[in-house]
């Protein structure tokens, strides 16, 4: 591995941001147990003691999940990058695309990400990218074999020119304007461009072909039931003038018959056929609509990885996670703010964020060692049982001469009796691969760094309408719940391995779904004992209601003050704490109900695939700030219940205050149903626009 001396990273705990943040955790953690004290105190006295104990509950529930969130505010690091210190010798890397379904993942984009990956700013000897077609689909094949092709037009003119959006779709849109406006007075710039761009219409025009001619020639759905399938597309020859890296397709074995493991045991596949094929000591895996967007993302994972001073213990750089096709107005909040500008740096200040499943270089190391025994394992031998001798077989030192090698290490019958996807590789303990994954790595004793460079190093495709946001969120939190209840959950497992801050951060995102309780407790009872005319607040004119109102007060600052250190808006913050309460009662109870029903034996979790695709009319709809509910079915039944009780308890609560003159005994629900009653009209014109 090439060392260095040099300066390669800093980083730096912002102020006055971060005292700010701790005397806030100071103050509101006295108001919220007062209040909880004042609950607690007068359960036994109230005549209604059943509305209020569920208050209580309600509440008790909502401080346990702000205390959780506490060390995300603790150290939060930002970091910055010298890549001009990194040695002239880097190691290499292999990147692994997934995809699975051309009719959720345009094939298009797929070869969008394939050829953004090989414009990666490394020698092509030291680069190599594997596309996991875990669908077998005929279209895919030959959609990278086309991709290949273009792909070498597409990287010599990258490298030539300095080119930053390396992503071909990306570069002929509105996205890089301002790049091809900086090469415009390069004349020989223009004419490769203008040649580029003839090639890259082609190739689109004849992918559309293709996809038409597909749908009558031949299904395009996942074949289930196929043979293993490993083909060099594009070969690094040290005298190709070109210099392109190694382009490999990999489509393992499945059977109906056989457990399939999903992305991860796709993941693992390609590291043993990586393993045997090119040997880079580092990852780097995508989303097949995570698109390259800097060239140098590579480097500036090196930064941090060939650190001496870390590299030992680090296991792997996350990037954010930024989306192409959300404009201003976020009304799902699809961009994850508070995760990636905000929890994800207070992780870095403790040990390291999540592994979130895209966009993450990772040392190959640390999926078969922990970091006291690293030095003592080969991460390219580990788990290939009698075939580990063929790594290093001199005879067989061309990829071609390995490729019946690879074709039986992506079998669907390798792992029988082996500690894949247990001890070794991405586990299999949950469909969430890379977050499970992540955690266990974490409880090992490897740490994390997060990287938010001022260039998105990776651009993705994000949802834009309630059913697939939901769905997605369904998925996660059906996931994390599951491990949150296991005997690996970091409350036993998790503390007795990793800090206490870090295991409280990953108990906060397995247990979020505990919001809805709260939300749901907070979203009917106050309302129809409003209705009554019965007060589970204390009055207006008592000094316990005051504190209410300093404990909302202090959450509202929190999180306005979060919002602007972040560069987002008052507009921002609002359509953040709105979808929040739209998807405690959807996307988060949907989770948890999964979750049980799951690990009850009832049922069998199904791999939900969301759509990677961008519907410029929701898009629309999305900045105009309205949101659209089509499809989403199930998601919408809870919030139509809860807007009709919204504003009928309302309204008759109205009548009955002023009927009874009850202002001072009525004024905190009062105030809490109008916020819902305000927060209900955007539900309401969405569910009115659904179409039948």
């Amino acid at each position: 591995m090439a060392t260095t001396t040099s300066l390669l990273h800093t980083y730096k705990i912002e102020q006055p941001h971060n005292s700010i943040n701790r005397l806030h955790i100071l103050f509101h953690t006295i108001a919220v147990t007062a209040l909880l004290y004042y609950r607690i105190s007068n359960l036994f006295s109230v005549s209604q003691k059943f509305p209020w104990a569920l208050m209580c509950l309600a509440e008790l529930l909502l401080t346990i999940l702000w205390l959780l969130q506490q060390p995300f505010k603790w150290r939060p690091v930002v970091r910055e990058v010298y890549t001009d210190n990194l040695p002239t010798q880097l190691p290499a890397v292999d990147v692994f695309i997934c995809t699975i379904d051309p009719t959720k993942e345009p094939v298009v984009d797929v070869m969008n990400t394939v050829i953004s990956a090989m414009a990666i700013d490394l020698p092509p000897d030291k680069l190599a990218v594997y596309l996991s077609d875990d669908g077998g689909v005929p279209l895919t094949s030959f959609a990278v074999k086309e991709a290949g092709k273009f792909a070498k037009s597409w990287v010599p003119f990258c490298r030539k020119y300095g080119i930053k959006a390396i992503c071909p779709k990306a570069y002929f849109s509105r996205m890089a304007d301002d790049e091809r406006l900086l090469h415009s007075s390069d004349s020989q710039f223009k004419d490769d461009e203008l040649h580029i761009k003839v090639f890259f219409s082609k190739l689109y025009e004849e992918f559309e072909s293709i996809l038409e001619k597909a749908r009558e020639r031949f299904d395009d759905s996942v074949v289930s039931d196929r043979p293993p399938c490993v083909e060099i597309i594009q070969s690094y020859r040290s005298d190709d003038q070109a210099g392109m890296p190694m382009l490999v397709y990999v489509s393992r074995e499945r059977r109906p018959s056989r457990p399939h493991r999903f992305k991860a045991g796709a993941l693992n596949a390609l590291l043993r056929v990586s393993a045997v094929m090119t040997r880079a000591p580092y990852i780097l895996v995508l989303d097949c609509d995570m698109l390259c967007n800097d060239p140098a993302s590579a480097k500036e994972s090196m930064c941090f990885l060939l650190d001496q001073k870390m590299s030992k213990s680090l296991a792997f750089v996350q990037f954010p996670q930024i989306f192409h096709n959300l404009g201003k107005n976020d009304i799902y909040d699809a961009q994850g703010r508070a995760t990636y500008k905000s929890q994800w740096r207070g992780m870095d200040g403790l040990r390291g964020p999540f592994l979130s499943g895209t966009g993450y270089y990772m040392k190959r190391k640390v999926l078969f060692a922990t970091p006291d025994k690293a030095d003592t394992v080969d991460e390219f031998t580990s788990g290939l049982g009698k075939f580990s001798d063929l790594v290093y077989d001199k005879d067989r030192e061309s990829a071609n001469d390995k490729l019946g090698t690879a074709q039986v290490l992506a079998t669907c019958t390798f792992e029988d009796n082996s500690d894949w996807g247990k001890e070794i590789g991405f586990s299999y303990g949950s469909l969430l691969e890379s977050s499970f994954t992540g955690y266990l790595l974490h409880c090992r004793g490897w740490r994390s760094v997060y990287h938010y460079p001022n260039r998105p190093a990776f651009m993705g495709c994000a949802p834009t309408d309630l059913k697939d946001v939901s769905t997605q969120l369904l998925k996660w939190i059906s996931g994390l719940f599951q491990i949150g209840l296991s005997k690996l959950n970091p409350i036993t497992y998790g503390m007795s391995n990793m800090s206490i801050g870090q295991s409280m951060c990953y108990a906060y995102f397995m247990y979020i779904c505990l919001y809805t309780i709260s939300l749901l407790i907070y979203g009917i009872l106050p309302q129809l004992y409003f209705f009554k005319g019965i007060p589970l607040y204390p009055q207006a004119s008592s000094p316990w209601f005051w504190l209410f109102v300093l404990v909302y007060a202090s959450s509202l600052f929190e999180q306005l003050y979060e919002v602007f250190c972040t560069g987002g808006s008052v507009k921002v913050w609002w359509n953040e704490y709105r979808i929040w309460m739209i998807q405690s009662v959807t996307g988060l109870m949907f989770g948890a109900f999964d979750a049980f029903w799951s690990l009850s034996g009832m049922g069998k979790l199904t791999f939900r695939l969301t759509p990677k695709t961008t519907d410029e009319e929701k898009v629309k709809k999305s900045e105009q700030g309205k949101f659209d509910f089509q499809g989403a079915g199930k998601f919408v039944v809870p919030l139509a219940i809860l807007v009709v009780l919204t504003v009928v308890c309302f309204v008759g609560g109205l009548k009955t205050m002023f009927t009874e003159r009850s202002f001072n005994d009525m004024f905190g629900q009062f105030m809490l149903s109008s916020l819902l009653t305000y927060v209900s009209y955007s539900i309401i014109l969405g569910i009115a626009t659904m179409k039948r």
